[in-house]
């Protein structure tokens, strides 16, 4: 009996330790996340937020990222806005300014790049809400001409460790954006050519002439990620 006893012991203490190798609480944890900031060059200086979600299971290599940002973009031209959009008077001294908030969704996956260690190829959805302000001193005109644009894009993204949890960020891409209406005072242009309260003979590839909404963006961003 003390035989049997010992020799399932053994067993026993044999067995408990892969067990608890397999055990949920004691494999890595998954999914992973990073949380990261970045700032540079997206159609005029611009900043970034971003979280990012990695190692959904063991050995799967995509990665999921979703980025917040802010840019002084160019608001297009004054006084062809003022024309489109209110009237066409010429008297003031034009100031303008541009932004846009956007979103960024990307899928990411790892690929070598010109040698760069740590690289990824990137690609997703692009939501970008537009804002040009356009003042008119002396001129009695403030007014701001919206877009709300959908769009796609990618890029290439390169990690360098700086410490066990940090890594400096380097990312360069292009995005893409869909024309959008334009709206501004009591007027706006689609472009399926519908107006609401259209200025003299003015169609929306008129608008869209002097109206810097958001194209064809290039951008180039340095930042950095913490990795929980």
């Amino acid at each position: 009996m003390l035989r049997l006893t010992t020799l399932s012991l053994a067993l026993v203490m044999g067995v408990m330790p892969p067990l608890a190798a397999q055990s949920p609480g004691s494999r890595p944890g998954y999914p992973r996340v990073s949380l990261g900031a970045g700032m540079g060059y997206y159609s005029g200086f611009g900043i970034q937020v971003r979280g990012m979600i990695s190692e959904f299971a063991p050995g799967f290599p995509l990665r999921a990222r979703l980025g917040i940002e802010h840019a002084s973009v160019g608001a297009g031209d004054a006084l062809g806005a003022r024309e489109v959009f209110i009237n066409d008077a010429t008297n003031g001294t034009p100031k303008k300014s541009g932004r846009t908030w956007g979103f960024k969704l990307d899928l990411m996956y790892p690929m070598s790049v010109l040698s760069l260690p740590r690289s990824h190829v990137f690609g997703g959805l692009r939501y970008a809400h537009f804002t040009g302000n356009f003042v008119f001193v002396g001129g009695n005109e403030d007014f701001d001409i919206r877009s709300t644009n959908w769009g796609f894009g990618g890029g290439v993204e390169s990690y360098f460790s700086v410490s066990p949890r940090v890594d400096l960020v380097l990312t360069t891409g292009l995005d893409y954006f869909l024309s959008s209406t334009l709206s501004g005072h009591d007027t706006s242009y689609s472009p399926d050519g519908t107006a609401v309260n259209p200025r003299q003979d003015f169609t929306y590839s008129d608008a869209d002439a002097v109206v810097g909404q958001p194209k064809l963006e290039p951008t180039l961003m340095l930042g950095f990620n913490y990795n929980f």
